[in-house]
């Protein structure tokens, strides 16, 4: 067995490292509304002090490292250590089809998000954490050396057969699949009809709050709802967090698909925008305030490490 990518071997890494310590704190903090979170709101994540959201991440280019084609443009950049190289987290994305309009939606928020969040899990906590991440296709036979995947905006997403089915055994075989950033009763609709034919003979569970994942790391009072950007600007004065354009969109959900043991290996987050959370942070002092510190990253981190530990 190749232990440096086993899904198997990555998680009891993982769950070393968290043993080891978690350099994050559950800070319940006071109402200012520039600088703390809301009392009895979300406890969220303290970033260090002097902290400037790094600027967003758009122009590719070519670089150094394998995999790696865009310019981070003020996210850091840092290198794997020297003595375990491979043996490193990496935020993995999925290349899907999808119908309608928007036929490349598995790029939504990309490389902003995923370049930002790997920053914080390495910045935040102990994993160690691949500065680039990683784009794959369901059937590309790479998907199995890591442990963790990510799908974004699903809700007109084609499948076909042998990603069906790769997808399946991935999940069975000990890998985890993280959805995310879908509004609505029919984006649901057409995302359940595809899951359903990965899952065919298993339910999906809905996750309240009283589920560990929901404080793993960081204690999360609320179910998270992130808006996008423009909607959050948009919807501010009057409260709303929602899609509002999208019948069926207005409380977030968590579901989650389990093996034959019990162990969580898809979370399905439906109702929120976890990704543009991430994404956005360095564009709004606002948005990043009262949504990615307070809600994107906790969550997200909070996932990360229940999948890499259960």
């Amino acid at each position: 067995m190749n232990t440096r990518h086993h899904p198997r071997f990555l998680a009891a890494l993982m769950l070393c490292l968290l043993s080891a310590g978690i350099i994050v704190c559950q800070v319940a903090l006071g109402e200012d509304d520039d600088d703390d979170v809301d009392s009895g709101k979300i406890e969220a994540v303290r970033f260090p002090d002097g902290f400037q959201p790094p600027q967003i991440a758009q122009r590719f280019n070519a670089r150094t490292r394998p995999h790696a084609h865009w310019d981070r443009r003020g996210v850091p950049d840092w290198d794997p250590p020297a003595h375990m190289p491979k043996d490193v987290f990496t935020f993995v994305r999925i290349r899907y089809d999808s119908d309608g309009y928007r036929w490349n939606k598995w790029r939504t928020d990309y490389p902003d998000s995923d370049l930002n969040f790997s920053y914080r899990l390495q910045e935040l906590t102990s994993l160690e954490v691949d500065p680039d991440g990683r784009v794959l296709e369901l059937t590309d036979p790479e998907l199995f050396n890591y442990p963790f995947i990510y799908i974004i905006e699903p809700g007109d997403i084609y499948l076909t057969p042998a990603e069906t089915e790769n997808l399946r055994k991935y999940c069975l075989n000990g890998g985890f699949l993280m959805v995310d950033d879908f509004w609505g009763d029919r984006e649901w609709y057409n995302f359940k009809q595809v899951i359903t034919e990965v899952f065919p003979n298993r339910k999906m569970k809905k996750l309240d709050l009283s589920h560990e994942i929901f404080k793993t790391v960081f204690v999360l009072n609320e179910l998270p709802q992130v808006p996008a950007l423009e909607n959050a600007l948009w919807g501010r004065s009057q409260g709303i967090t929602w899609e509002a354009h999208k019948p069926g969109s207005e409380k977030p959900e968590f579901w989650a698909y389990h093996d034959d043991k019990g162990r969580m290996m898809c979370i399905i987050c439906f109702n929120t925008d976890l990704g543009d959370g991430w994404e956005r942070e360095g564009e709004n002092h606002w948005y990043f305030k009262e949504f990615s510190e307070k809600k994107a990253y906790p969550m997200g981190i909070n996932i990360v490490f229940y999948a890499l530990t259960h």
